[in-house]
């Protein structure tokens, strides 16, 4: 008798162990069938399953995210609703950046960079509001979950068009490598990138609502952190350059210096190409650290208002 209450604890602990969450279900079933994809095109040479490893490449990491995001969120965000956030975040997401972009962002400088920022978030954050002005209740855990999931959303068709444009790079031909290396490489990134950044307009957007009883982008602190994402979204985009324009201000020579001027290529040392290598990597990575920070400093807040 004495032994009945410790076989209960084992037998519940090893049915928590056995049943994963669905988030991680998501990513072990969805990565294995995408690698399937990948090994069986590239041994058949089938184009026919090129789509199969653009989508499933393209949104498994963002449905996996807001799967998690989802476990987290009220009862008011029903999946129906989540499924509809997912669809128009990407859909009307991309279709109004890319007109917008396409009118007003016509080069890749520093200015075209904040361009892009400005663009792409001011249309997440627009569709956001027009999910969230019917809810009739607001929280910021709900608008955490509500802005990670257009977030998302926007991240996992913009993949699926860079995949899709990787596989046209190619010399000789389709390119399955380039579409490969494009899913895993902005897989490995997603998660520091749209879905962060709409996630803390959406907290904002939502603590507004909360008090004023009505979901509004105009207000203070909305326009605030819709500022904040978009040069975080900006820096990020820019990190190449920004890590370039570094190296030739810590590096540079008097020649190399004249060449930049007059629109030469610099030739640029073998130091000078590690530098830039290692800002390249450090600067999204700073940028990702601070979008990281924000939202947990969000979560904590929500916690803290919740107990």
């Amino acid at each position: 008798m004495t032994t009945y209450p410790y076989r209960i604890t084992y037998q519940r602990a090893t049915t928590r162990r056995r049943h994963l969450p669905t988030w991680s279900r998501i990513v072990l079933g969805g990565g294995a069938l995408w690698l399937a994809t990948v090994v069986i095109t590239f041994v058949t040479g089938n184009v026919n399953l090129v789509p199969t490893i653009i989508l499933v490449g393209a949104f498994l990491v963002p449905v996996a995210f807001v799967a998690w995001a989802f476990d987290h969120a009220d009862a008011i965000l029903t999946p129906s609703k989540i499924f509809t956030a997912f669809l128009y975040g990407g859909v009307l997401g991309v279709l109004g950046a890319s007109i917008l972009e396409a009118a007003f962002v016509h080069n890749t400088s520093a200015g075209g960079f904040v361009g892009v920022g400005l663009i792409e978030e001011g249309v997440k954050l627009a569709v956001l509001w027009l999910m969230a002005r019917r809810l009739g209740r607001w929280t910021m855990r709900d608008g955490l979950v509500l802005g990670a999931t257009v977030g998302f959303g926007f991240a996992a068709f913009e993949s699926a068009g860079y995949a899709f444009q990787a596989l046209f790079n190619g010399q000789n031909g389709l390119s399955l490598l380039g579409v490969v290396e494009t899913e895993l490489l902005r897989g490995i990134l997603t998660p520091f990138g749209h879905g962060l950044w709409t996630a803390i307009a959406g907290a904002a957007l939502f603590a507004v609502a909360a008090r004023r009883g009505r979901a509004t982008v105009l207000a203070r602190p909305v326009l605030l952190a819709y500022a904040v994402i978009a040069a975080l979204h900006a820096l990020w985009d820019a990190s190449g350059l920004a890590a370039a324009w570094l190296t030739l201000h810590l590096t540079g020579t008097p020649q190399q210096w004249a060449q930049a001027r007059e629109g030469i290529a610099v030739a640029a040392t073998a130091a000078q190409l590690h530098l830039d290598a290692v800002l390249s990597f450090a600067l999204p990575a700073l940028d990702a650290v601070v979008g990281l920070v924000l939202v947990i400093a969000l979560a904590l807040r929500v916690r803290a208002s919740e107990r």
